[in-house]
């Protein structure tokens, strides 16, 4: 498909002052939802296209001196057949530059088909894995709820879109006190009044109708089982208790409300609960405050569904087997691994954020053969020297790091089920594990972030010889 457009130069052109325009080719995906093109030999990396497609960009952070460029797609000259309209105007690169500003954040990808957004996410993994592990391997990126033998889910099916997956959203306050995202890279903050990647239960509560001056930030979580929402409103400096109460008049009463320090986390109940109960794989999980949990409403059995089957069908989580969990967080793995090595096998759950690690004791209290530990994963392993027939790790978006990886090794398990939100700091990783003498069994990759770049992948890493 072709647009026409009144120019086709490729000669940079100044709009309202200060902004340039190019117009380039679109080439491959990066590493975080870019693509690469070229300006007279210098990188471009930009948001918001598709490889082959002919564009004009906004330059949207440059300089002479600047080893590469970012800039956003604002008008499409050659179209890609995969390019479908966006299904939120905020986020449309093209529809908001023409009304003069950025688009919102986090929703890079929803101007691509489903189908064509795994495929470039299954780029991005492969180049990693080359590029950091020296692994030639190319892995599909599966649908949510793929992981769990229970779903039937078929990537690409009639009737999926990819939206309403999310429980749990990040907002920004606009100046005036209306709900709002950020632009991408920028603190540009714009009001929003609709949120289609979340879940009903999180629109529902129409927090855009509210006056939130006297807040600067706003989480909100709403389970996948329907249970009660909890709504977390971060106070700006000077804002008093009768603000605070104002803002609790607006919400609806059946939801829980709490403030929040983003810096220290300490959360301090408003009205309802400071916690929300999730479920997942048969079990109940009380996740206090900014607590982390899977935010895909799928995520949590897709998950649990690959880790489990890669482990036991390899023979190292059965009756009797002792695995450790590890970045634990409030005990989503732990509650089915300790379901799966029955009392006479013992799970090591340890997570360093204190009150995660609070939650994990209260999630899994009565399962004796389960150990809680707060802690940094390198030093309970140091203190705790055991055999493990497994572990399973769930790092953080910058991975485990060389120190803790080398750690695992000496820790001497049969196996290691590494997940992973970062496809670089897996591969990163992956390369550690390699050099320390270990292999890449089996690898799985899931879209548990539609219509963003980015993806959850399952490994099971188990020794070379």
């Amino acid at each position: 498909m072709t647009h026409p457009s009144n120019t086709e130069s490729s000669s940079p052109t100044a709009q309202d002052g200060a902004a340039t325009e190019l117009v380039v080719d679109v080439g491959p995906i990066a590493h975080g939802g870019h693509f690469v093109a070229r300006h007279e030999g210098r990188v471009i990396f930009v948001r918001h296209g598709i490889p082959g497609e002919k564009v004009r960009v906004r330059l949207t952070d440059s300089g002479e001196s600047s080893r590469f460029w970012r800039a956003d797609v604002v008008d499409v000259l050659e179209a890609s057949d995969d390019r479908t309209r966006h299904f939120w105007p905020l986020a449309d690169s093209l529809a908001a530059w023409r009304k003069g500003g950025p688009p919102v954040g986090g929703a890079e990808l929803g101007h691509v088909t489903l189908e064509r957004q795994r495929l470039l996410k299954a780029e991005v993994l492969a180049e990693q894995l080359k590029r950091l592990a020296g692994l030639e391997l190319n892995v599909e990126v599966e649908p949510a709820a793929a992981g769990d033998p229970r779903s039937n889910s078929v990537a690409g099916s009639d009737g999926e879109t990819g939206l309403g997956w999310r429980t749990r959203a990040s907002f920004a306050v606009t100046p005036g006190g209306r709900l709002g995202m950020h632009a991408h890279r920028s603190d540009v903050v714009i009001p929003v009044h609709e949120m289609p990647l979340a879940l009903p239960g999180i629109n529902d509560l129409r927090l855009w109708d509210i006056d939130l001056r006297g807040i600067s930030r706003v989480e909100v979580a709403a389970p996948a089982n329907g249970s009660r929402p909890l709504v977390l409103l971060a106070p700006e400096a000077g804002t008093d208790a009768r603000r605070l109460n104002r803002i609790l008049g607006q919400l609806p009463h059946e939801v829980s409300v709490a403030s929040f320090d983003p810096v220290g986390g300490d959360v301090l109940q408003l009205r309802g609960r400071t916690w929300v109960q999730e479920s997942a794989a048969g079990h109940q999980y009380r996740v206090t405050g900014e607590g982390f949990w899977q935010i895909h409403k799928d995520a949590p059995a897709t998950l649990v569904g690959a880790v489990t089957r890669f482990l036991h069908d390899g023979g190292y989580l059965l009756p009797g087997s002792a695995v450790a969990d590890l970045y634990a967080g409030a005990g989503l793995f732990t509650a089915p691994l300790a379901d799966a090595v029955g009392i006479t096998g013992s799970v090591l759950s340890v997570e360093g954020s204190p009150g995660t690690s609070r939650d994990a004791r209260k999630n899994l209290h009565g399962e004796t053969q389960v150990e809680i530990v707060q802690g940094r994963v390198e030093r309970v392993l140091r203190q705790r020297l055991r055999s493990f027939d497994a572990l399973v790790i769930d790092p953080p978006r910058a991975g485990a790091g060389k120190a803790v990886v080398s750690q695992l090794i000496e820790s001497g398990p049969r196996a290691i089920a590494y997940v992973s939100c970062d496809p670089a700091s897996f591969a990163r990783d992956l390369g550690y594990f390699r050099n320390g003498g270990w292999r890449l069994e089996s690898l799985r990759a899931f879209d548990l972030y539609p219509h963003t770049h980015h993806l959850e992948t399952v490994a099971l890493l188990v020794p070379a010889a």
